[in-house]
């Protein structure tokens, strides 16, 4: 069958009503702890708006008519609840447009959103005492390069932004001009940069990105004055000094690179007075085109500059000591710097980092945490140490895995200190933790205390059957008083406020349930092993209804690889069984609607034990883990084992053709927006550190574009036109059709229009859904109707 457009479809109205289906808002707390706000999201947008115009400049796609990401989504409704009185109101009379970015000032007495609209971003606020609403000014805001798109002052009086230098309509235009060559050279460096798309091409390319991306640093007061800071350059990142004496801002410059997007450009990173004044040029980074090949490896020159939160106007840096490249043996590869701007000294060492440095967490000037990790063994580790006193040794908290769940001994509570800023909240040693508690038995949310002086800890509270409860954040200053969002497998989830020392609960909101037409829907983790003994799981999901006496149930699996270096943590339990039972039209539960069972999320782990690399053995693992998911399930009697499908999404879609070229387990499969061909990405994929010309046979093996000859059973693939994703260019699925048409293969290719790596047109999230349920139906289903 040759290519040919088809209209857009629509599923069968059980599983269509999934996309219209109500989202749980988005939220926004006051820094008092007396507000939230709740934030409707809107539906799936259209594909009219996904088709609007937009830029695709140095791996950012731009809206050229307003100067923002294009393809944004926003929210539509913004209700404000008092956390005492559960009292509510809803900010009425918004404009038209996407609101985004909501946040409360520091002194919790305003509200402000950005509006987003076909020709403009302003910005807008909201006082809660008289319920006012303006437009703080018509100056529209530059977003084009993301990040931070305003920050509110610390005395609330108003904010800092980006503002836009120019019109839209004075462009560059393209040179009417013959072309010219595009020349680049390579200086004998080796610069093994991974595959990217969407990157500059030519100089018209340059000269409309850096009229896209040029920005005017301003403050804009309540009233809407404007005080210009400094002069338009291309910002990317900026900041006030915890005492509001000093800006950090960073900017990119040219020459601009063709070989890597914006994030790697040269960067230039500065100190300024808060009327834009030099004070220090910290950092003039190089292009990062030579960063060397590894996941840990890292420019050289100050990065992860940012202010000390625990000081006044204090800088912290981080410079490779190992030229960037973690192979090279050296005994520390990190050290740490600070500098107080205008003290009059120089920077100073702080600490020397074994690994790669992983990050701070301040607390006070006698209480912090470091961390390091490193790719090799997937270790990360965390110290307590004494920012003013380095002599005194260092505490270690943990080290593990970073894939190692079990072990997490979760994230630390924070508060707000004197400067404003959010730190550790710390008393003598004693800090608490919070986290989602992984364990045999499923997520188990905690409290915890800890207490380094005994390096003990207490458990304060945890959640407990048959809910799955966490904590959003703590409310009071004791953090007994915590906002949690609490479900079970059949009440969708709420927030709650939960009071731990009088051991209460005050619900705050009762959300409409998402899919009524799936009550019923039953779940259960099932444990199971490998062949080679590694302990595997999965949740399966049976239809509302399902009788086990009318025989074994065709079944619907929905995968994705993971590597690893412990075969313990592979074998680790990831999701709780008293979650809430989603059924999103993302994944594979739509189905359930077609009389599947689902066998969500099978593990599928590839692990390599000591020099062993997890993908020389790629396909066996893979192929073992597929059969014992299979085998488990027929085992008790719920699937027939002629009437199994594989799917999944990007790595999900690679394992799929790997799964049907390697093994005859499956009937057919689905897969989305996935890549097939790993010498398209010839400097590393995934977990994949090696190169192509370092790893041919990995590469070659682990293929399934090399092995579409073996691929004997249908496959649906589906992908977006305009995916960006490094990885799965559009380009992956088309030559994988091409091979399995060429060699006679069952095998549809579906291209959807303006869409990325995800999928979030309406329209194309019903055909989606319509074109699986028709390749199941048709290749998994059949034998019913014989």
């Amino acid at each position: 069958m040759s290519a040919q457009a088809e209209e857009y479809k629509a599923p069968p109205k059980m599983m269509a009503d999934l996309v219209d289906a109500p989202r749980q808002p988005g939220t926004a707390v006051s820094r008092n702890n007396q507000y939230i706000a709740f934030l409707k999201r809107p539906g799936a947008q259209s594909i009219v708006e996904l088709a609007q115009p937009e830029e695709t400049l140095a791996g950012l796609r731009i809206n050229p008519a307003n100067f923002a990401p294009a393809r944004s989504t926003g929210f539509t409704a913004i209700e404000i609840r008092s956390m005492d009185s559960n009292k509510t109101s809803k900010i009425e009379n918004l404009p038209e447009g996407k609101i985004m970015t909501v946040r409360f000032s520091p002194d919790s007495k305003n509200l402000a959103f950005l509006l987003e609209q076909p020709d403009s971003l302003t910005l807008w606020n909201y006082e809660l005492a008289s319920k006012e609403l303006k437009q703080v000014s018509d100056k529209a805001i530059n977003a084009s390069l993301g990040g931070a798109r305003y920050r509110w002052k610390g005395d609330s009086s108003g904010f800092i932004t980006r503002l836009t230098v120019a019109s839209a309509s004075d462009a560059p235009k393209q040179a009417a001009a013959a072309p010219l060559p595009i020349v680049q050279t390579s200086d004998g460096k080796k610069a093994a940069v991974r595959t990217y798309s969407n990157l500059l091409k030519t100089p018209h390319d340059e000269a409309l990105f850096e009229f896209l991306t040029t920005s005017q640093l301003a403050s804009i007061d309540l009233n809407g004055k404007v005080s210009k800071i400094g002069e338009p350059g291309i910002i990317r990142g900026y900041s006030y000094s915890p005492n509001r004496n000093f800006l950090l801002v960073s900017q990119l410059k040219k020459p601009f690179s063709y070989l890597v997007p914006a994030s790697r450009f040269p960067l230039l990173t500065q100190v300024w007075t808060t009327d834009g004044k030099l004070v220090e040029t910290i950092a003039d980074l190089p292009s990062g085109e030579s960063i060397p090949k590894g996941f840990d490896s890292t420019l050289e020159g100050r990065r992860s500059i940012s202010w000390r939160s625990d000081m006044p106007q204090t800088l912290m840096w981080a410079e490779a000591q190992d030229g960037g490249n973690m192979s090279n043996d050296v005994e520390f590869h990190d050290a740490v710097y600070t500098w107080e701007v205008g003290a009059g000294e120089p920077a100073k060492k702080l600490l020397d980092i074994e690994r790669r440095f992983a990050g701070i967490e301040w607390g006070d000037d006698d209480f912090a945490m470091v961390s390091d990790w490193r790719f090799s063994d997937r270790k990360l580790r965390t110290w307590k140490f004494n920012p003013s006193d380095l002599s005194e040794e260092k505490v270690l908290f943990q080290e593990r895995s970073y894939n190692d769940r079990y072990n997490d001994p979760g994230d630390f509570v924070y508060e707000l200190n004197g400067l404003g800023q959010y730190v550790i909240k710390e008393d003598d040693g004693k800090v608490l933790l919070t986290g989602r508690g992984a364990s045999p038995k499923g997520n188990i949310p905690f409290m915890d205390a800890y207490d380094f002086n005994t390096q003990s800890k207490t458990r304060l509270w945890a959640s407990e059957a048959p809910y799955y409860e966490r904590i959003i954040m703590p409310l009071s200053d004791d953090a007994n008083k915590v906002l949690t969002v609490r479900e079970s497998q059949t009440e969708q989830p709420n927030f709650f406020i939960r009071d731990i020392k009088k051991n209460s609960l005050k619900q705050m909101t009762d959300f409409p349930h998402p899919s009524p037409a799936f009550v019923g829907v039953t779940k259960e983790k099932i444990e199971y092993t490998r062949a080679d003994g590694v302990a595997l799981s999965g949740t399966l999901y049976l239809p509302p209804g399902y009788d086990k006496s009318k025989g074994p149930l065709p079944v619907l699996m929905w995968a994705y690889p993971l590597e690893y270096k412990d075969a313990a943590v592979a074998s680790q339990v990831t999701e709780s069984p008293y979650e809430f039972v989603r059924v999103s039209y993302w994944g594979p539960m739509p189905h359930l609607a077609q009389g599947f069972a689902v066998f969500d999320d099978p593990k599928m782990p590839i692990i390599g034990s000591g020099d062993n690399l997890p993908n020389d053995s790629f396909r066996e693992q893979l192929v073992s883990s597929a059969q014992a998911a299979v085998d488990v399930l027929v085992e008790r009697g719920v699937a027939d084992k002629d009437r199994i499908a594989i799917a999944g999404h990007s790595y999900g879609a690679f394992m799929v053709a790997n799964l049907l070229a390697h093994s005859d387990i499956f009937k057919a499969g689905i897969a989305r927006s996935g890549a097939y061909n790993r010498t398209l990405t010839p400097f590393g994929f995934q977990g994949e550190e090696r190169s192509f010309w370092e790893g041919q046979p990995v590469y070659a093996s682990m293929s399934p574009f090399f092995h579409a000859e073996k691929i004997d059973e249908p496959m649906l693939m589906i992908h977006g036109k305009d995916d960006p994703n490094s990885g799965t260019f559009p380009m992956q699925s088309e030559r994988m059709f091409a091979a399995l048409k060429g060699l006679g293969a069952t095998a549809r290719l579906v291209m959807l229009p303006h869409e990325q790596h995800g999928y979030r047109a309406r329209e194309s999230l019903l055909h989606m859904m319509w074109e699986q349920y028709e390749w199941l139906d048709t290749y998994v289903l059949e034998s019913d109707k014989k």
